[in-house]
């Protein structure tokens, strides 16, 4: 009996420590933007054959943009910007894994 429960607590601390692989997208990094203009500038990031801008992504991610090669592959989690920059494709990365 004690061997079940040890393999039991066993499963529950693996399946609770494990990070959840769920994400909203699949996209692909194409490069930065250099164009200027007030809500323009940023990575190019194409999502379902949409093309939005992003600013960042976020620090524990482990993918740092500027020594990247692109194309990069990655799934992600994002939201549409809620300012004046939504018309532009503006979106704020909550969760970024590379391909």
């Amino acid at each position: 009996m004690k061997t079940i429960q040890v393999i039991l607590l066993f499963l529950i601390i693996v399946a609770c420590s494990k990070e959840n692989d769920d994400y909203k997208s699949i996209g692909t990094i194409t490069g930065i933007d250099g164009t200027m203009c007030g809500c323009c500038g940023g990575w190019i990031i194409i999502i379902d054959d949409g093309r939005y801008l992003i600013d960042t992504i976020p620090d524990k991610s482990s993918i740092d943009l500027s020594k990247e090669t692109f194309p990069l592959k990655v799934k992600l989690d994002w939201q549409v910007v809620n300012n004046e920059c939504s018309f532009f494709g503006r979106i704020t990365v909550l969760r970024i894994k590379k391909l």
